[in-house]
């Protein structure tokens, strides 16, 4: 493991260690007591919780292996949701009880008017990501081009043909603010929807002049002699919890106990991630069947907390791009139990 990429975010790594305090207006009683033998000799309430399938995915995994999870009570059926607003609207439905989401599909959730709670950070950036010598060592997602387009700069984007998993999605939004920020006209641009493993082919053959990837795929579109061009998320998000566990008000009201037990779960499981990285990114490349080594995944990070500037901030630079009519009412939408 690169100890450079640990040591410059050891102060975020000492804020996750310390107990989950999800800032937000709603809360929720928690199970009586800290949760200490709550699954010792009784039954288990299940879960059932929908990733997207990422190398950071490993803190939830890692988590369960510790029996963190099972020490509050609870059993975790995991499942792989790709689309976020299509696990948003199974949360939602109850389909699902809880369903990683970043926090840009969920703000435009929110602004058609589905009832969804946060209810825990995922993943995210530590403080003053955005102020890293080299953002690209923090930033887990990448805008890489095809050798073929000679494409080394954002720049040099006007015109450019860009693969994205989703239109009006995050690699969207966090790639136009890239181009806004460089004097590139984002209408310049014709989106291609491709998933990410068709967008790394399509990087290799010159299809697409460029493509907007998560980790493990920036690894794999390295390895195939594609060019880094930016590292666009942390620009966008600058710092703090970008993706985040979500779930429906029904859920919230009908199984109270068992998210707040998740909760507790996850605050242990994201400390306990950071502190051994190597372990929880060896769990993510492990579910996700990728065959990068830990050395080279771009390190994520497990924040402690939901801030109210995590989502407020999302939320004005939507609308300052276009991408939202109007600022979305956040009040209430970050659950913290108590």
């Amino acid at each position: 493991m690169n100890m450079n990429r640990l040591a410059r975010r050891a102060a975020g790594v000492v804020a996750a260690a310390g107990v989950l305090a999800l800032a937000a207006c709603t809360s929720f009683p928690a199970d009586s007591g800290s949760g200490s033998g709550s699954g010792a000799g009784g039954e288990l309430t299940t879960l059932k919780v929908a990733t997207i399938g990422l190398v950071s995915d490993g803190a939830l995994l890692l988590g369960q292996e510790q029996g963190f999870f099972e020490h509050e009570g609870l059993a975790i059926e995991t499942s792989v949701v790709a689309n976020p607003p299509a696990g948003l609207a199974a949360a939602q439905s109850g389909q699902v009880d809880i369903a990683y989401a970043p926090s840009i599909p969920l703000l435009n959730a929110l602004a058609s008017g589905v009832p969804l709670k946060v209810v825990a950070p995922a993943d995210g950036y530590v403080d003053g990501a955005a102020d890293a010598e080299d953002p690209a060592e923090v930033d887990d997602t990448g805008l890489y081009a095809s050798a073929a387009s000679g494409i080394t700069d954002v720049a040099d984007l006007e015109g450019a043909t860009i693969a994205i998993p989703a239109r009006k999605a995050q690699l969207e939004v966090v790639i136009t603010d890239a181009l806004d920020r460089a004097g590139v006209d984002p209408s310049s641009v014709e989106w291609v929807v491709l998933d990410f493993t068709s967008a790394v082919a399509a990087l290799k053959s010159g299809t697409v002049d460029a493509a907007g990837l998560v980790s493990p795929f920036t690894g794999e579109a390295a390895a195939a002699g594609a060019t880094f061009v930016s590292a666009p998320s942390v620009g966008f998000f600058e710092e703090g919890a970008v993706g985040l566990w979500t779930t429906g008000e029904s859920t919230l009201s009908g199984k109270a106990d068992a998210i707040a037990a998740f909760q507790r779960a996850i605050a242990k499981s994201n400390a306990y991630a950071n502190e051994h990285p190597e372990d929880a990114i060896q769990a993510g490349i492990d579910a996700t069947g990728s065959t990068l080594t830990v050395d080279e995944v771009k390190l994520p990070f497990w924040p402690a907390e939901v801030a109210p500037i995590d989502l407020e901030r999302v939320n004005e630079k939507l609308g300052k791009l276009g991408f939202l009519p109007s600022p979305v009412d956040l009040e209430g939408v970050v659950v913290t139990a108590e």
